[in-house]
């Protein structure tokens, strides 16, 4: 009995310094340099989303936020790295669907576990994805597309950010839905991905549609279907997924931020107003629209429950189409 009570008072102990401490790194932060990782290469949409919030969070934050980009494996590199960190506000990440999500749905030798390695933050944007063909391609629309690709299964490829990355999945599944053969050729990202795309190296991409836009509308790749609720403003002639039949691939992606497991509260309210007071700029606002992106700004609690959301949507979409990564 009284060693119990000995446990009781040294685990209340505990507690207490640890909310202590908590609490002194929350008043103290943050008072040196702020690390931002991109799990991806540079030129993708993560990158993109990455560097126009980190100056304005600095700003709001009163101190610098470096970009880092940690590539690798479809962002598990960059992800495990993060989750290995120290919780001090001090290194953050970038989440996206990839690396939450579609990622650890379809590899279970992931060293993290995404529902419990990571403190949730912020949710700072959503974006719809896109089906682009090389010009060269011989087909200029989603009818013409489809019967080129079941007419020659095998004959082209697609290119992605990363094996296991939400690009690889939604096209894997759409293979799976339309019984049709293309290869994969993964990259460390959609910037390196896009550079092949467009030079004709391969075939055709799934990207996120801030990367991939540029040169959708430079003409150097021809936009098939968009992953969105709707058609986007920008390519009013390309239809989503959802319009032809394919709504398990009608999925947008997201990029928030996230944490190591077991970040102070006070520290993860810190950052999530300092990121909707950057949010509130019209200049970040446009930067980050001018992308086909939506802002979106949430709540550590309601991106906890996207990623969840994501997690297990992605989990029944490999389950189902028997997806693996052999």
């Amino acid at each position: 009995m009284q060693r119990r009570s000995i446990f009781i008072k040294t685990t209340l102990a505990a507690l207490a310094l640890a909310t202590i401490a908590g609490t002194a790194l929350a008043q103290g932060y943050p008072n040196k340099v702020i690390k931002l990782q991109i799990p991806f290469a540079p030129g993708g949409t993560t990158d993109i989303i990455g560097r126009v919030i980190a100056e304005p969070l600095g700003k709001a934050l009163g101190q610098t936020v470096v970009v880092e980009n940690r590539a690798g494996g479809g962002g598990v590199v960059g992800a495990t790295e993060l989750a290995r960190a120290t919780p001090d506000g001090y290194t953050l990440g970038m989440a996206t669907v990839s690396t939450t999500a579609a990622n650890p749905a379809i590899n279970a030798k992931i060293p993290y576990n995404t529902l419990t390695d990571f403190t949730p933050i912020i949710n700072i944007a959503a974006t719809p994805n896109i089906l682009a063909v090389h010009p060269s391609f011989p087909a200029k629309n989603f009818k013409e597309f489809l019967a080129e690709v079941k007419k020659s299964p095998g004959k082209y490829s697609f290119s992605s950010s990363g094996t296991g990355t939400i690009a690889h999945l939604q096209m894997e599944l759409f293979k799976n839905l339309n019984a049709t053969f293309i290869t994969h050729i993964p990259y460390r990202g959609s910037g390196p991905a896009l550079n092949d795309t467009v030079a004709g190296q391969v075939n055709m991409i799934f990207d996120n549609l801030p990367s991939a836009l540029p040169f959708v509308l430079q003409k150097r790749l021809v936009p098939i279907a968009i992953a969105a609720p709707q058609r986007i403003a920008a390519l009013p002639d390309v239809p989503t997924f959802k319009e032809l039949g394919l709504e398990p691939v009608n999925r947008m992606a997201y990029y928030g931020l996230t944490a190591p497991k077991g970040l102070p509260r006070d520290v993860v309210d810190k950052i999530n107003a300092a990121t909707k007071k950057a949010l509130e700029d019209p200049a970040v606002r446009k930067r980050i629209e001018d992308t086909g992106s939506l802002v979106i700004g949430n709540t550590p609690e309601q991106f906890a429950e996207q990623i969840k959301a994501e997690y297990e949507v992605y989990k029944k979409v490999v389950t189902s189409a028997k997806l693996t990564l052999e």
